[in-house]
């Protein structure tokens, strides 16, 4: 087994944190996994992207050639799209709905949502309102890792518990939040046609 995903987003967004949940949760649940640096501007609103290999064997590159991931997980909808031609033409893209309009010129919303929905498998997550009534806008990272957990190869209680693991160190609260986060991301996404 292998699991390619594509993480994408913009800086101030979670994207690390995306990483770092799925990479934990992946490994306690016994799978190799590499990840590659995240690449991009490392300032709030510049590009930023990540692959992450997840498998039962070893896994010799960090990289993901084009064409071959399972998965593109964006936090934001432009960014899902500058990705689209590592993805397979089987594999999912999960895209957070908010934009984050950093350029002048930032397309028209309607447009993006439209090239996204012609993909075969194609979940736009309305992840900042789900945020926000998880109780906290800043659990949006969150509630795409649950999006994404209905199509991973981890089982979602190793996914919870890199989560808690991960932070913990920020109280019982915050824990609390990003699981109702995550739940609700995951429930959307199963529910998604």
């Amino acid at each position: 087994m292998k699991y390619d995903v594509i993480l994408a987003g913009v800086g101030g967004q979670g994207v690390l944190s995306v990483a770092a949940v799925i990479a934990l949760g992946a490994k306690n649940s016994g799978l190799q996994v590499r990840q590659s640096e995240v690449h991009g501007m490392a300032q709030r609103g510049g590009a930023v992207q990540a692959h992450l290999r997840l498998s039962d064997r070893r896994i010799v590159s960090d990289l993901i050639g084009k064409a071959s991931a399972d998965m593109i997980l964006s936090m934001e909808p432009i960014e899902s799209l500058r990705y689209l031609e590592y993805l397979k033409p089987e594999g999912v893209l999960i895209t957070s709905s908010d934009p984050v309009k950093n350029i002048p010129n930032y397309p028209d919303t309607e447009g993006i949502y439209q090239r996204i929905r012609t993909l075969p498998s194609s979940r736009l997550i309305h992840a900042a309102d789900l945020a926000q009534a998880a109780g906290s806008a800043r659990s949006t990272n969150m509630v795409m890792v649950g999006a994404a957990s209905a199509y991973l190869p981890v089982e979602e209680k190793h996914l919870l518990a890199a989560m808690e693991e991960l932070f913990s160190r920020k109280g019982e609260k915050v824990v609390k939040i990003n699981s109702k986060a995550f739940q609700a991301g995951r429930d959307t996404a199963a529910s998604a046609p």
